[in-house]
């Protein structure tokens, strides 16, 4: 198949509303995430289009940044020229692992400050299957494969 023809890459792009930092900082410790790239607003070489309404301070708020978590990347910002608070709902996110101890270890991180929706049990389809929304409103589904 050439290049052309490869399907496109979709990575989800999540908004934080301020607290993006926070954000990263909690998925570095609950899901060993790396950063791979980061840019605040004050970088951007453009200036914001007129319209924008960032909130006054938002220079040092995180415009965009990747994480690496496994083999996926995940978009984050803080959102900036969002005229309304974003809403994250209508979708999760699945963690699929390998082994019992894994799921444990990642349901147990992000159960912290959040809300179990359910709680890990086997399944006819997992040894291991859970889903939780986390302190950041964002639902994830683990389950081990």
């Amino acid at each position: 198949m050439a290049k052309s023809q490869l399907p496109s890459k979709i990575n989800p792009y999540l908004f934080f509303n301020g607290r993006c930092e926070e954000a990263i900082e909690f998925y570095r410790r609950s899901l060993d995430a790396q950063v791979y790239a980061s840019m605040r607003f004050k970088d951007n070489p453009d200036q914001p289009k007129a319209g924008c309404n960032m909130p006054p301070g938002w220079e040092n708020k995180i415009m965009h940044a990747e994480l690496r978590i496994g083999e996926n990347v995940i978009f984050v910002s803080d959102g900036g020229c969002c005229a309304e608070k974003p809403a994250i709902q209508g979708f999760g996110l699945s963690l699929a692992v390998h082994t019992s101890a894994e799921a444990d270890k990642f349901f147990a991180a992000l159960s912290e400050g959040g809300k179990v929706v359910a709680p890990q049990s086997k399944t006819f389809f997992s040894s291991r299957f859970g889903m939780v929304t986390d302190r950041f409103g964002v639902l994830w589904i683990i389950l081990v494969v």
